[in-house]
């Protein structure tokens, strides 16, 4: 599937090795990474269901390397083994890191492991043994400046993990070899996402319950001899609350809170920004909304909404949201503004150049599609999206139901790419910025990607090819004025907080 939707085409990430779709399965939860020493580059991972009946999900991923246009799909990190939340980094020399959930058909645990790709996401290895770390709704970022902390990960997760804690704070000092002991955080946040200030400063933002929100930072973690500890924590007013098992995803969230830094070195740098979808005050559907702090995340700003329709019956839902090197800061989500069933969603997009005073006006960038159709057992299309961001624009990944599966009546869910760029569609990669003189990461004692490490009861693999030699065909739907772009140059000790009721499935 290649969907035109004005000067923006999206193309299908989990296809065969014929460059098609693969009629049956389900795809969401799709984390991107981006090469910063080449922009053709890229890799996102995904939950894979190979059959849309079932509950049960591997990792799986794709990979390009020309710009977006052509993906290759070559599996599942280990076949048989029950993965979930996926998350996607890469440092400042091109390599991919891939977290991952881990679990079996009863839940009955969950715990990470860190796998790596030093050939551009064609291969994977594992870092780190099985339950080793990590657990429920994790995200995770490396630290890439050049201070005592380079090369770091941390990772934060929720309260189902592996230590029996409520939510929780890891470090890894050896490239994910290893982790150690995990560190509660303050006040519990969880659902969302770290960032490395130019002075090595991890920040942690994420939910509390309700309309509570937290930055926490640890000045200390980038010390490797000292135990992480927090010494600012700071409430974030978002102007409302997330939604979880709401109406336009019944069983997931209508987004995350997402906390990222600019690393600029201008005006704004090490400016912090959090961005949610929420449901503000009297509302029953949600916004998108955005606050910054630049005084280290001592204060943040008021609320602003970032989505412009001012409509109150309407979604504006999985909002994210990524900083470019220069500063520009780039949103996208899912937006129900032109349905009249008011739950139609198309991907929408909006910039800001004056670190978030001012937004764009906001663009559509794809075609409409029902996020009620292919529903993996799990009534939901995930519970987030992702987008990375260059000098020129952004590379999203997100879930949509475009192809249409005739056996089942119904739309089926799949993972695609979209260039987005306040120019428009795509643009030319800028120069890259990765340093040639990074220390690299260490190479860990790992287990090869095709020993599976547990054979829990699950449908048939899905056999995806490894060498599409085509640009998919276009079969998608397109607006009747809309004209394909031109094809792209490729890109040279606190309380925990209850957990919700239901808990959340991952």
């Amino acid at each position: 599937m290649v969907s035109v939707y004005g000067a923006f085409i999206s193309y299908q990430v989990n296809v065969d090795q014929n460059g098609q779709n693969i009629l049956g399965d389900a795809a969401n939860e799709c984390p991107i990474s981006v090469d910063p020493t080449d922009g053709n580059k890229m890799t996102i991972a995904w939950r894979q269901f190979n059959d849309v009946t079932s509950n049960f999900r591997q990792g799986g991923w794709g990979y390009t390397t020309d710009a977006g246009i052509t993906w290759t799909f070559p599996g599942v990190l280990q076949n048989n083994v029950f993965r979930s939340d996926p998350v996607t980094q890469s440092n400042e020399v091109g390599q991919f890191f891939y977290l991952s959930l881990q679990s079996d058909v009863q839940q009955s645990f969950f715990c990470d492991d860190l796998w790596r790709s030093t050939n551009g996401g064609q291969t994977w290895t594992e870092q780190s043994p099985d339950r080793s770390a990590g657990g429920d709704k994790e995200w995770f970022t490396i630290d890439k400046t050049n201070g005592p902390g380079h090369g770091f990960q941390y990772q934060a997760y929720d309260g189902a993990n592996c230590a029996f804690t409520s939510a929780a704070f890891q470090r890894s000092t050896n490239g994910g070899v290893t982790w150690q002991s995990p560190v509660v955080i303050p006040n519990s946040p969880e659902w969302g996402t770290l960032d490395v200030d130019t002075n090595g400063n991890v920040f942690v933002g994420g939910w509390t319950g309700g309309t509570g929100f937290r930055c926490v930072r640890s000045s200390n973690a980038q010390i490797g001899g000292q135990t992480p500890s927090f010494d600012r924590n700071t409430a974030v007013n978002l102007g409302g609350s997330l939604l979880y098992l709401g109406a336009i995803n019944p069983g997931g969230l209508a987004g995350q809170p997402f906390l990222a830094i600019d690393h600029s070195g201008g005006a704004t740098n090490n400016n912090i920004y959090m961005l949610a979808s929420v449901v503000p005050s009297g509302r029953s559907t949600t916004d998108v909304m955005f606050v910054r702090s630049t005084d280290g995340g001592l204060t943040f700003s008021s609320p602003h909404t970032v989505n412009d329709d001012g409509l109150t019956n309407k979604w504006h839902w999985f909002g994210t949201f990524s900083v470019a090197p220069n500063g520009r800061l780039d949103a996208v989500w899912y937006d129900s503004r032109n349905a009249a069933n008011n739950t139609d969603s198309q991907l929408f997009y909006s910039w800001s150049t004056d670190a978030g005073v001012t937004w764009s006006p906001n663009v559509a960038v794809s075609n409409p599609f029902n996020p009620f159709e292919g529903y993996p057992n799990q009534s939901k299309i995930g519970d987030y999206i992702t987008i990375v961001s260059d000098n020129t624009g952004g590379n999203v990944a997100y879930s949509a139901t475009f192809n249409f599966n005739p056996t089942r009546g119904e739309h089926e869910e799949d993972v695609y790419y979209v260039r987005v760029s306040p120019s428009g569609g795509g643009t030319p990669t800028p120069t890259p910025t990765a340093s040639p003189t990074s220390t690299p990461t260490p190479t860990a004692t790992a287990t090869p990607i095709a020993s599976p490490t547990a054979t829990p009861t699950a449908t048939a693999t899905a056999t995806p090819g490894s060498s599409p030699t085509a640009t998919p065909t276009a079969t998608a739907t397109a607006t009747p004025t809309s004209t394909p772009r031109a094809t792209p140059t490729p890109r040279s000790g606190p309380t925990a907080r209850p957990r919700p009721t239901p808990a959340p499935r991952p």
